[in-house]
């Protein structure tokens, strides 16, 4: 029976309504830990923590630091410790071409991203430091990695957290605080599709197109899942990482080692009928995108 990786372990999972981060609560659960979903999609954390006794739900703003603090609040008041905490709330914007980049839109990125995340190891230290260590896992991105993976902004942020994530680890190891974050390649979540330009909803309708873009999106023809990235976060949460810190696990089906050629951009093409947008209208638009 499988179980009990976590066992006696206190998480703050923020993003954890859905996508990776229902995936990661739900793993998380499953492996022996008490969970604090933190999330601003309040109807969607409520169902989930609903009839658990290992799970509360805080509604979470990571833009605002006083809800940064108060679901490291809740683990402590309700749990006791906290020995985990994964940054991982986030979204994606189609993108624009740089000259049409919005300042507002940018600053908008670096606060749910960046930011948040920033705020949430400086809200866990002192709880971690007094307990004699813990983990922290962010949620980075390929994009963050290559320059051709994502939207510019987003690009950007998952850049940033990478940065972060070694400066904290060697910051804070002197504390037994680990830090490491996940970079995720083409995953089957409503961000991928917010990234083409779909709407929450939209993104969440065409699951099932999501995840036959893998193809035509990786060497490995196989769709990558929320679990997939759930899996590689447990393991950078866990004890069985008790000596790796400063690192971008990188969990992409081969995306980053190359991509099968496609000099005509036919794939590009695909993707855009798939979901039913026309590819040249998506070049007209990048230059006049408002993100």
């Amino acid at each position: 029976m499988m179980g009990g990786r976590l066992d006696g372990k206190v998480a703050v999972i923020t993003g954890g309504a859905s996508g990776i981060g229902r995936a990661t609560v739900e793993l998380f659960e499953a492996e022996g830990a008490k969970v604090v979903l933190a999330d601003i999609q309040a109807d969607r954390g409520e169902a989930i923590a609903q009839g658990s006794p290992d799970i509360r739900f805080v509604r979470t703003d990571v833009t605002r630091e006083d809800d940064i603090k108060a679901m490291i609040d809740v683990a402590v008041e309700e749990f006791g410790r906290l020995d985990i905490l994964f940054n991982n709330a986030g979204t994606a914007e189609p993108d624009a071409e740089m000259e049409y980049i919005r300042a507002d839109a940018f600053d908008r990125v670096m606060s749910l991203h960046v930011r948040a995340a920033l705020l949430g190891i400086k809200h866990a230290i002192p709880v971690m430091r007094k307990q004699g260590g813990g983990a922290i896992v962010s949620t980075s991105s390929v994009a963050g990695i290559g320059t051709n993976y994502g939207p510019v902004n987003y690009s950007i942020a998952k850049a940033a957290i990478i940065h972060l994530t070694k400066l904290a680890a060697v910051r804070l190891a002197s504390d037994r605080i680990r830090v490491n974050c996940v970079n995720p390649g083409m995953i089957t979540t409503a961000v991928f599709g917010r990234a083409m330009g779909l709407t929450q909803d939209e993104a969440e309708e065409k699951y099932e197109t999501l995840r036959q873009l893998a193809p035509f999106a990786q060497p490995l023809p196989v769709g990558g899942e929320g679990r997939d990235i759930a899996e590689a976060v447990l393991y950078l949460a866990s004890d069985a990482a008790r000596f790796v810190t400063g690192q971008a696990l990188v969990v992409d089906g081969g995306l980053t080692a190359g991509q099968v050629p496609d000099p005509e951009g036919g794939n590009q093409k695909i993707l855009a009928e798939m979901f039913g947008v026309d590819f040249e209208a998506l070049k007209d638009k990048a230059r006049g995108r408002t993100v």
